[in-house]
């Protein structure tokens, strides 16, 4: 495997923009993972990372020095190499990205064309989305009851919003939580991911 070695580690001038390339083989102590740069860490697992008790997060973090995507490919390393942690991961980013076919660097942009399906998916993230595109207003209008200016209005938000009006001008209890379409589109999302035929088989894979 190629060692990528960022330029702006050892750039002195503008004009001095270069890369340096070596080869070197694929470690025998751990075995590589790669996947999503979005995710979601346990507390005891970034314990793990950081007191390192058998040296396996520093091993695998001195081999993604330099890489040039690292959060792609470090903590799924270090957890699907460890013992304690490697059952436990879930193979999803829970975001909606539409790709080309076959896909290239970058995902698609979403537009409103694409709203169906980001519903569908039960995703609660969706990327990328063109800057001002008209879907990001219809999100705030038909998914999150955003009006423009103001915050997404929670349970604890006992105003009527009519008129242009802040409903969270006016506060309820704020430990109220009221869970939503949105809520319940999660919960099935998350259903869908410790089943049996999804969990199990798609762990570090």
């Amino acid at each position: 495997m190629p060692v990528i070695i960022d330029p702006g580690l050892y750039q002195s001038r503008k004009s001095d923009v270069f890369w340096i390339r070596q080869r070197r083989s694929i470690p025998t102590a751990f075995k590589l993972f790669t996947g999503s740069a979005w995710m979601v860490l346990s507390r005891s697992f970034v314990d793990y990372c950081i007191w390192g008790w058998d040296n396996l997060p520093r091993h695998v973090l001195m081999y993604y020095a330099n890489f040039l995507s690292s959060p792609e490919g470090y903590f799924h390393t270090v957890i699907c190499n460890a013992e304690d942690f490697k059952k436990t991961t879930v193979n999803n980013d829970l975001h909606f990205i539409s790709w080309d076919n076959p896909p290239k660097q970058h995902p698609l942009h979403l537009n409103v064309g694409d709203m169906s399906k980001m519903i569908n998916s039960n995703a609660p993230f969706a990327r990328k989305f063109p800057k001002n595109n008209p879907v990001l207003d219809k999100i705030d209008t038909e998914l999150l009851f955003r009006q423009p200016g103001m915050p997404v209005p929670g349970g604890w938000c006992l105003g009527s919003g009519e008129n242009g009006t802040d409903p969270c001008s006016i506060m309820g209890n704020t430990t109220a939580l009221k869970p939503g379409p949105g809520a319940i589109r999660l919960r099935r999302l998350i259903d869908t991911l410790l089943s049996v035929e999804k969990f199990k088989p798609r762990q570090c894979k």
